[in-house]
Formats: C-alpha cells, structure tokens, sequence
C-alpha cells in the first residue's frame, strides 16, 4: 500500500512540475500529456521496430568463433563490463544528485547511465585504431550482462532518490532488454550458420532503419513541439556533456591501470562513454505513459549528440598526434613486416 502511495506522490509530482512549466501567458496549457493514443502507439511500434532492426543487423557482424576466443581470456572483458556498469551509473547517480534534479529527471539519467554500450561505440573504436573484436565482443556482452545489471542497478540507486525507490518499471525494462538481446543472438546464429544472408540484411536494415528513424524523428517532434524546448534545462544540458566526457576519461585510466594495451584501452574507453541510446530511448518512451515521461524520452537524443561530438574532437585528437608520433602498435607492426621481408630474401636469392 506504501508503495504504490510513493509512486501516486512522485507521478503526482512529476505530473504537477510539467503542468506548471506548460503554462504559457494565457494560462493555457500546452499538450505535452495530451498525445493522441494513436500516435503514442505509432511511435512506440516504431521506437521498438527500430531497436529490433538495430540488433539483428548487430548480431549479423559477430562471429561466435572471435566471442569464444575472447570469453576463453577474458581479462579485457572483464575490464570493460566492469568499466561501463561500475563508472556510468555511478557518474549518472553523482551528476543527479550533485544538480538537484527532478524524480523524472534523475530517473531518465540513471536509466542511460545504467544502459549497456551501443552499436556507435564499434564505428568509434575503428576510428581510434581499437581492438575490433574486443569492440564487438564486449557490445554483445554487456546487452546480455544487462539483463541482471540494469535493473539491479537501478533499483540500488533509486534508493538514493525519495519516492523513487518503487517507481522504476522493470518489467518494461527487462521486457526491451530482451527487445537487444534476442535479435541479437538470431543475427548471430544467421551470421554462422547463413553467412550468405548477412550482407543483404545488414544492407535492407539499413534502408528500413532510414526510413522508420525519420518518420520516428517527425512524429516525435510533432507530438513535443510545443514543449521541446523543456528538455534544454542548464542541468539536463550539463548531464549530456559531462556523461560521456566522464565515461571516455575513467574508462581509459582504469584500463592502463589494469595494464591493458593501449589499443584495448582506446577501445575500453570508448565502450564506456558510448550508451544503447536507442534502448534507451525505446525504455523511456514504452516504459513510461506519456504523462509521467513527458518530454524527457529525448534526453537520450541530447546525450547522443554530445557523445557524438565528444568522441569525434577525441578521435581528431588522436589522429593529429598519431601523424606527428606512431604508435608503438604501429612500430611494432613494422618491424614484424620488416622482419617477415628478411626472410623472405634468402628465398628469393636462392
């Protein structure tokens, strides 16, 4: 009976601060809890469409034989799981309360800090010159690891939020979380058993992908234009920055203090920083009714676009040093080369 008095008092709350803030000069209020049902559907089916494309098409570039050599030693594994569910939540719960946010707010943070790493994090680590198969390795360990992560997590750090101790969905959550994990594992299972279909439903979940992001996009701000500009608040605008930034940093410093490589490390760092910002956003807007949510089911496309510009100022950085200074990979590379071509000249003087 407590419990659900708590979570009548938060939605209450919740409910009372946008109500509040929607109020415009003429007293009239704006419909940011007023989403036909219809649309609200329509976006949802679309949300989840989209996340379901995403991973089947993940799953259609693992190799079974790359996780297993990987799983077999499993140190950068181990550092990387630890790294993304030890520093993000951790630094979503600080960065909440150290601002002051609202119960919505605070829980949207936590919900992305507590996210495994997303499919962006692969694109990165190539760019940063990482370890491909760590890369991927540990996106699909970490969609499966959350299936017990995420909601443990969240429920202990809602513990530090009054009134949100039982508001969390977790059905809803555990219910998109294996909205990644099962499309994965059949995109994998194609990718092994069928490799021929790989290219082409890689290739045709790209184009549908295209297609449902953008009426996604359109009906979203369709149904928020109103009140978008509520979500572009100086704290939800500072968590979005100081996230990824924070996750990138931490991730890298725990890895050389592990004593991994620097190319693991590279690809460490950007699998912590990098958030599922589509499971998120499918978890905020299925999870939570309108009402409750409001405008904030886009904080994870704020989080995205500063994670993405985070991580490019970070990869030019790497590449500008990296033309003045090789890495020690890369000389390593040479001199293996070097040393394959001196063997190779007996061969062919003889």
């Amino acid at each position: 009976m407590s419990a659900t008095m708590n979570a009548t008092l938060v939605y209450k709350g919740i409910t009372d601060i946008y109500n509040e803030a929607n109020v415009s000069g003429n007293g009239s209020v704006m419909g940011v809890l007023n989403i036909p049902p219809s649309l609200n559907k329509a976006i949802n089916i679309l949300m989840v469409g989209i996340l379901f494309i995403i991973m089947i098409s993940f799953g259609c570039t693992m190799e079974i034989s790359k996780i297993k050599a990987h799983l077999f030693k499993p140190k950068g594994v181990s550092i990387a799981l630890l790294a993304q569910f030890g520093i993000m939540p951790l630094t979503a719960f600080s960065l909440a309360k150290i601002l002051h946010m609202e119960p919505i707010k605070a829980v949207t943070v936590l919900i992305c800090g507590c996210c495994p790493g997303g499919s962006l994090s692969n694109i990165l680590s190539l760019a940063m010159k990482g370890d491909m198969n760590l890369s991927f390795v540990m996106t699909t360990c970490s969609c499966i690891a959350a299936l017990g992560l995420m909601p443990l997590l969240l429920y202990i750090y809602c513990q530090g939020f009054d009134g949100l101790e039982d508001v969390v969905p977790y059905v809803g959550i555990i219910s998109a979380l294996a909205l990644t994990v099962v499309p994965c594992v059949i995109g994998m299972a194609i990718n092994h058993y069928k490799p021929k279909y790989s290219p082409f439903i890689k290739k045709a979940g790209l184009c549908i992908l295209i297609v449902a992001a953008v009426l996604v996009f359109s009906l979203s701000y369709f149904a928020i234009k109103d009140v978008v500009w509520l979500i572009l608040t100086l704290d939800v605008l500072a968590v979005a920055a100081l996230m990824p930034l924070i996750g990138f940093t931490l991730g890298y410093v725990m890895s050389m203090i592990c004593r991994l490589s620097p190319k693991c490390s590279r690809t460490v760092s950007m699998e912590t920083g990098c958030q599922n910002v589509q499971l998120c956003t499918t978890i905020l807007k299925v999870a939570f009714s309108p009402q409750v949510i409001g405008p904030m089911f886009l904080f994870p496309l704020v989080y995205f676009t500063f994670q993405c510009t985070e991580a490019l100022l970070l990869t030019l950085c790497f590449r500008c040093y990296r033309a003045f200074k090789p890495l020690a990979e890369d000389g390593d590379d040479v001199k293996q080369k070097g040393g394959e071509a001196a063997m190779m000249v007996p061969q062919i003087t003889a």
